[in-house]
Order: C-alpha cells, then sequence, then structure tokens
C-alpha cells in the first residue's frame, strides 16, 4: 500500500494523531512498532519528495536550509575528503565516523528543524532510493551530503537523466 492510502486510511483524527505522535521526545515511546511505521512513511516520503525535485530543478539552484552556506562550509572543512558521490556505510556508521558526525552535527542543534531528525540517505547520488541504496542519517547529514551534492554538481546526473535537453 503507498503511503498516501495508509495516511488516508488513518482518517483526519488518525494523521493528526500521528502527527502529534511524532512530535514527541522518542524517549516517551518504548519499540513501539506502529510509531516505527510512522517514521518510516514520514522519512520516506521526504526521500520522495527530494527525488523528486533534484529530478525537476537544476539541483545547483537549490536551497535546502536557510544555513546552506553555512552547513556546506563546515561540511568541508570538516569532511575534505569524503567521496560524497558514492557514500560507504561506514563513512556515518563506523564508532569513528559517528562521533565526528555528532560534533559536526551539534553544532546545528537549535539551529536546524529537528537536526537530529531520521531521514533517508542515497548512497550512490546517481541512483535513486532503494534498498541498497538507502540509508538511515539524521537530517543535519542529509543537508550537509545533499548541499554539497548540489554545488559540486553530483546530483546533476539525476536532473539529466529526467531533463536531457538541459
Amino acid at each position: 500500500m503507498a503511503s498516501d492510502e495508509m495516511l488516508s486510511a488513518l482518517g483526519v483524527g488518525g494523521a493528526s494523531a500521528a502527527a502529534h505522535a511524532l512530535s514527541l521526545p522518542a524517549e516517551d515511546y518504548g519499540n513501539d512498532p506502529r510509531l516505527e511505521v510512522m517514521w518510516a512513511m514520514k522519512a520516506y516520503n521526504h526521500a520522495e519528495v527530494y527525488f523528486n525535485l533534484i529530478s525537476s530543478v537544476d539541483p545547483k539552484f537549490l536551497k535546502l536550509t536557510k544555513l546552506d552556506d553555512d552547513i556546506y562550509k563546515s561540511f568541508r572543512e570538516t569532511y575534505k575528503d569524503l567521496n560524497i558521490k558514492t557514500l560507504h556505510p561506514d563513512d556515518l556508521k563506523s564508532d569513528s565516523s559517528k562521533e565526528t558526525w555528532r560534533v559536526f552535527c551539534n553544532q546545528f542543534e537549535g539551529l536546524v528543524e529537528d537536526f537530529n531528525y531520521g531521514t533517508l540517505l542515497r548512497l550512490d547520488c546517481e541512483r535513486d532510493y532503494t534498498e541498497e541504496n538507502t540509508i538511515f542519517s539524521t537530517r543535519v547529514q542529509f543537508f550537509a551530503v545533499e548541499i554539497a551534492r548540489n554545488r559540486e554538481g553530483f546530483n546533476n546526473t539525476v536532473f539529466m537523466a529526467k531533463n536531457p535537453a538541459s
């Protein structure tokens, strides 16, 4: 069932309750599988909207946040040599990378809305979101990598595939 069909099945009251539930602190919940499904649906919807956006608009013109310049500058100062075209899971998930990312992300707490919110990130920027090509990241990690991909021309492949005359 498509995620919009699942939301429709909830009805107005259910969708409103789901939105409220997703805004509460994580520690208020155990491992509630229904909540995990709601988070997954929201992350998937965000990924789908973003991919459609970079498929439709030349990515070099996109502004993802009001802090794009600051995020990009800090990202490239911290990750000078990170291969953003094709990420490896260890780039985000190894013990040493987690510590570096934690410091990077925390500088945007209070500045980027939902800075540590769970988001889906493509490993290979030339491919769509698939199970094999997707990793779970924080919102600031997503912004940092995707702002860099947009500015450095790596997302241009997606745009050109949908707009060959551009």
